[in-house]
């Protein structure tokens, strides 16, 4: 059903006496109205229910929390029950691998498997419906990982549009059970659009020229929409091309237009109120409300459970003419829609109303996370066979700081039970294992006075207090987590120290929280003292400030917050040396095994991007004293997102990275250690050596700053779809056939393993940039040694489409395209070359009107709003930016110079060949009173604006704004 062309029944005389009907009966589940009856379609039973809803009731449909309505048997209902790798915040559920632990399978089989497993368990909970429950899942997130350095990159799947395309699409088809007429559960893919920081994430703006919104940001979106393997998309907090997406019309005009089915677009949360609030969009919640309506946003989440703001919003909105009847009609059509579809009118809840709790955590859903967690490990590197290694060898040694813990994410749901991979290398061995954290014990001793930081001894702690005690209530185990942040963990009761707003208690489990308030830094002065600086995760909010600091604050000793004046200086006592104890631990074992890697609560997170891609210098001192005193060692890297891992990729001989994986991370590692599982996972990120081979985290054109495996020029650590297997596989040629290409894969080893054959392409020539190579297709393969099979590779001439700018059109350029497979991006192993027939992109005809944003290139300008509503100009960053405008046509000779130009006053040069050439004429602009009033510049041109050439646009005036223009 196409919400925006609704159709209203015309039976309005036997819809009328059907209601009267429904008026004689009692309003419950087995009421004869329309709406109820299954046997109706989805678009019959949705204006059935519409017609009988009051003004009140429509609007009440519009936040988060929909209330229930008596009068028709109507329950409440909610939207945002998040799933992203598993039922999250409801109680134990199966947790699956990170979301970008499962991306690493590959498996788009897999993924589906664990899609249906975690839309089964959201049913589960639909008899006791408990606080937080509701079947719109706010997942998959599909986010391009385009930067290792954002924070929420455990949620995403790839940094290409194809392998997120395809496996979002699987893992929604999961969650909704593939029929979208009768879904299991309604997934909402997030956040669109273009949004990977957390850096000041409601106020930055994220520039999509039309290339990098068309081929990759849009991309990743459109194929689950497509499928109809989502029912909507969630909007995302940033600003797009100085628009905040909440009001991006692109919800409306494009995402609306990939499917026939209704969406039910939500925004993030509180993100309605920063319109008026950070944004400064609109001046009021109800004009920014009803601007989100227009959009097409159907559903605010805001404020919470309180809808009265929203709708209020909404009924302001009418009462001032700013909507329509129709437009929220309209919205409350699509939320109607979904949830006919989810079967919460039909007779037992519809095809999956049986379902109950006995599906949570069942032991296929255990089987089922074992195998994902172990698909999705990915063996970086296997130096002289040194994996697997023999079960005969017991005498094992698991050490580092996640040896014998494993931790979970923001959007995790509660772990039923946890194997470690010290407990996963004990029962693959039979045996006991030795273990050690190889962190150090400290004791802190004010250098004043002598007395110790104390810690409470009983199971809930006590507040941190100086005292002349220095017993093990005075040792805290010190995990160092990079970027200076450690957490204190005390010896007398092995809680974490974390600050409850008043004290420092030790009374944690784990770093937890939307607030991290166990994190602390230990900052060395020139005497060789430490303060203890509280580095709390509210430090890093803009209202947060001064004091930060530790230092005693009563008579009594306790800690509190101080100026750094008036902090205390610490002697930092190490009491044991976690280097030394790992390395007495790993001394004449048969097999070492260092875990370590990040804290997902702490090394980037919501809101929190990371500025350091290292490992934690303690951690990365451990590996090398470990290998030093032990050679036959093996890393495993457990962490969310790829890592420069500095010289340690050298130095040791086995490297495995894992995601965060669940509650059956430690069996899938021990599979894969000892040769029970094959690894088989692969990189869907470029790994790089060092920040400097990134832009800034800001800059989202990937195209013009060379980013991702597409566009990177430099040498990565390793490369996008690296992973290595513990057998071999050799490649056969490829050959055409009808819809793709075909090649014979053979694995020449001795193990039965997994390929995953990737096909890419490569454009030899074309008016545009193009990537270097791009994933088109690829499949996964198991096969027995000596075994080979043809794999079949779709790619089609479509496939090799790019967004022409000059036309605002998709087109397949006339050339010579190499077709390559492999087992990587780097590892090309066959190759041929395909001659495709196709257009030849004419010459720019700048007589007519074009967009300013259709530049081929450009320098110090930023993309804006053209107004509030749709459309995007190109702003003036700095003095003299220009825009390219390349391979223009201007005849025997052009004359005359027309642009629609806003904001501050300048000039806008017109220039052939380059931003220095000849100079053919100049256009004059006054400045308007608002960068959202244009008016008309011209400019004549002089006898030299003539033939086939390069124009460029030079523009002077910072907040300048160019919109349009043409030459002829």
């Amino acid at each position: 059903m196409k919400g925006s062309k609704r159709r209203r029944s015309t039976l309005v005389v036997a819809l009328a006496l059907i209601a009267g009907l429904g008026a004689t009966v009692p309003s419950h589940a087995e009421t004869p109205y329309p709406f109820r009856d299954p046997s109706l379609g989805v678009d019959r039973r949705v204006d059935d229910l519409l017609d009988r809803l009051t003004l009140d009731e429509k609007i009440s449909l519009l936040h988060q929390y929909q209330p229930a309505i008596p009068r028709l048997g109507i329950e409440s209902f909610r939207t945002g029950t998040e799933a992203l790798h598993g039922v999250a915040w409801l109680g134990e559920t199966t947790v699956f691998p990170q979301a970008v632990g499962l991306a690493s399978t590959w498996d788009p089989a897999l993924m589906e498997q664990v899609g249906s497993a975690v839309g089964d368990e959201a049913r589960g909970f639909q008899q006791e419906r408990p606080a937080g429950w509701g079947l719109n899942l706010w997942a998959p997130v599909v986010n391009l990982l385009r930067d290792p350095r954002w924070g929420r990159n455990e949620e995403g799947y790839s940094e290409d549009p194809e392998l997120t395309g395809a496996l979002s699409t699987a893992y929604g088809e999961g969650l909704t059970g593939g029929d979208p007429d009768h879904l299991k559960t309604a997934p909402t893919i997030k956040h669109y659009l273009a949004n990977n920081n957390e850096w000041h994430r409601t106020t930055t703006s994220s520039d999509l020229r039309p290339r990098v919104a068309k081929e990759y940001d849009e991309a990743a979106f459109k194929p689950a929409i497509e499928a109809n393997a989502a029912t909507g998309v969630m909007s995302s907090y940033n600003l797009v091309n100085g628009r905040p997406a909440t009001v991006n019309p692109d919800l409306d005009g494009v995402v609306r237009k990939w499917t026939s089915y209704d969406l039910l677009n939500v925004t993030d949360a509180f993100a309605p109120g920063n319109l008026p609030g950070d944004q400064k969009y609109y001046p009021s919640v109800t004009e920014g409300d009803a601007a989100a309506v227009k959009a097409g946003i159907d559903s605010f989440t805001d404020n919470d459970a309180n809808s009265s703001v929203t709708t209020g919003a909404i009924k302001s909105a009418l009462q001032q003419g700013l909507l329509k009847e129709s437009d929220v009609e309209e919205a409350a059509g699509h939320i109607l829609s979904v949830r006919v579809r989810l079967g919460e009118f039909d007779p037992g809840g519809g095809k999956y109303g049986a379902i109950d709790k006995s599906v949570i955590n069942s032991p296929a859903h255990q089987k089922l996370a074992r195998k994902a967690a172990t698909e999705g490990a990915v063996l970086l590197k296997n130096q002289a066979g040194a994996l697997p290694l023999k079960k005969s060898a017991k005498d094992v040694a698991v050490v580092g700081p996640l040896a014998d813990t494993l931790y979970t994410d923001w959007y995790s749901g509660t772990l039923p039970y946890a194997v470690t991979p010290a407990d996963g290398i004990a029962a693959k061995l039979g045996t006991a294992v030795t273990t050690n954290e190889g962190v150090d014990r400290i004791a802190l001793k004010n250098a004043e006075t002598g007395r110790y930081v104390t810690a409470g001894t009983d199971a809930d702690g006590e507040p941190l207090k100086e005292t002349s005690v220095s017993d093990a209530s005075a040792q805290f185990d010190v995990f160092d987590w990079g970027a200076g942040i450690v957490t204190l963990r005390s010896a007398a009761n092995g809680k974490y120290v974390g600050y409850n707003w008043a004290n420092f208690v030790n009374d944690q489990a784990q770093p937890n929280g939307w607030y991290v308030q166990q994190q602390f830094k230990l900052e060395e002065q020139p005497d060789g003292t430490y303060l203890l600086r509280y580095a709390g995760y509210e430090t890093e909010e803009p209202w947060w400030g001064n004091p930060v600091y530790l230092g005693p604050t009563g008579e009594d000793g306790t800690l509190g917050l101080v100026a750094k004046d008036a902090a205390a200086r610490y002697t930092k006592d190490v009491v044991r040396s976690g280097v030394d104890a790992a390395v007495a631990a790993v001394k004449g074992r048969d097999h070492a095994v260092v875990v370590v890697g990040s804290n997902p609560s702490i090394n980037g997170r919501e809101a929190h991007d990371r500025t350091d891609m290292g490992l934690a210098p303690a951690q990365e001192a451990l590996v090398r004293a470990v290998r030093a005193a032990n050679p036959r060692v093996v890393v495993i890297v457990e962490n969310s997102y790829p890592t420069t891992l500095g010289a340690l990729q050298k130095e040791v001989p086995a490297l495995l990275w894992t995601s965060h994986a669940g509650q059956e991370t430690g069996n899938a590692l021990a599979d894969l250690l000892y040769g029970d599982a094959n690894p088989s996972g692969r990189l869907t990120q470029t790994w790089y050596r060092s920040e400097s081979d990134l832009p800034s985290i800001l800059d989202y054109d990937i195209i013009k700053s060379d980013r991702t495996y597409q566009y990177f020029k430099g040498s990565p650590l390793y490369p996008f779809g690296h992973g290595l297997s513990y057998t071999s596989f050799r490649y056969g040629g490829l050959h055409k056939t009808a819809d793709g290409y075909a090649v014979k894969v053979t694995n020449t080893g001795a193990r039965t393993g997994d390929e995953v054959v990737q096909l890419y392409a490569h454009q030899r020539v074309s008016r545009d940039k193009q990537p270097l190579k791009q994933l088109e297709a690829f499949q996964r393969v198991t096969l027995k040694p000596g075994e080979t099979k043809t794999v079949e590779l779709r790619l089609t001439k479509k496939d090799l489409a790019h967004w022409d700018v000059t036309r605002s059109k998709w087109v397949v350029e006339q050339g010579t395209y190499d077709v390559l497979a492999g087992s990587s991006s780097a590892d090309i192993r066959t190759r041929t070359t395909w001659q495709v027939s196709g257009e030849t992109i004419p010459a720019r005809d700048l007589s007519r009107t074009t967009r300013a944003e259709n530049f081929d290139d450009y320098d110090s300008t930023r993309l804006v709003d053209e107004s509030k509503e749709r459309g995007t100009a190109v702003g003036v960053a700095a003095d003299r930016a220009w825009l390219k405008y390349g391979d223009a046509r201007l005849g025997s000779g052009a004359s005359k110079f027309t642009a629609r130009v806003a904001g501050a006053s300048g000039t806008v040069e017109v220039r052939l060949g380059s931003p220095t050439g000849t100079l053919v004429g100049t256009a004059a602009f006054g400045g308007t009173s608002s960068p959202y009033a244009y008016e008309t510049v011209t400019a004549d041109l002089s006898r030299a604006a003539k033939g086939r050439t390069d124009v460029y646009l030079v523009l002077k005036g910072e907040g300048l704004r160019l919109a349009t223009f043409s030459v002829d």
